[in-house]
Formats: structure tokens, sequence, C-alpha cells
């Protein structure tokens, strides 16, 4: 595998659906030194019962006698969904300020696929890779050693 390359100012971003950590690279391509530039954090969040006490509705046809029930929503998932929404909207305004030309992704698989459907045009434009990998709850300089130091591909 190749060692992952960031020029400086460049954003590496380390999230999956409740946290995420924005670094930027102080170093170069050759010596990155990445240092935490913003923290978000989805707000405490009550367990469902908590949150929706009701039992799942039911849906009644026009035609027939038949009825089907409705899947309770699931408030935890909608939650991930708002913070991810959130964060690729904070991802867009640094982009198109110019805070940062370029930025990689690094999320936990879930969490990956829910913030690609939010990405705007130009954060799909700056994005220099994406790495499938839950790091968030490590130390910066841990998350360094595994993606830049140790070879990790883009």
């Amino acid at each position: 595998m190749d060692k992952m390359r960031m020029a400086k100012g460049d954003w590496l971003v380390v999230c999956d659906g409740r946290k995420a950590l924005i670094l930027e690279n102080l170093g170069d391509g050759m010596f990155p030194n990445l240092h935490t530039r913003e923290v978000h954090e989805q707000q405490p969040n009550p367990s469902t019962a908590a949150q929706g006490s009701d039992a799942p509705g039911r849906l009644h046809p026009a035609a027939g006698g038949s009825r089907s029930s409705v899947e309770q929503t699931d408030w935890h998932d909608e939650a991930e969904r708002a913070f991810l929404r959130e964060l690729a909207g904070r991802l867009d305004a640094a982009v198109s300020s110019g805070e940062t030309k370029a930025l990689t992704l690094v999320a936990s698989p879930r969490a990956l696929g829910m913030i690609r459907a939010d990405y705007s045009d130009a954060v799909r434009n700056a994005l220099q890779g994406e790495v499938c990998k839950d790091l968030v709850k490590l130390p910066v300089y841990e998350i360094e050693k595994q993606l830049l130091l140790s070879g990790a591909a883009k």
C-alpha cells in the first residue's frame, strides 16, 4: 500500500455517526503534522422508548379488509443521519469559502455510506479520498500514525 499524502492546509475528516474530528495538516506531504481544527459531537440522544412511546401505526388500504403495520421510527438512526448531513454542510461551506482546498474523509462503513448522499459538488471535487475505517475514538497522533505514516491507501 502507498502512504497517504496530504499537502499543507489539507483537511482530514475523521467521523462516525456521533462524532467528527476535522484535522488540518500543518506540516507538508513529507512530514505531516495533524492538528485538531474542530470537534463536532452529536447531542445526547435519549432511548428510542423515551422519544416515541406510541405503538407502531397501522395502514388501512382504501380497498380490502387487510391492514399492515408501519415500522417504528429509529430515532438514533435519524439523529446519525442529521448529524452527518450537518457535517457535510460544514465541509461544503469550508471548501466553498476557501478554508481548505482538499480533504480526505475517514469514516466507519455505515457513516461513509450515509454521508456520501449529502456531498455537494464542491466537496466531491475537493475530496482526495475516502478511507473506510472507524478511527474517531483514537488520539490524533494514532490517527496520523495509522493513515499517514504506516501506509493506509487512499
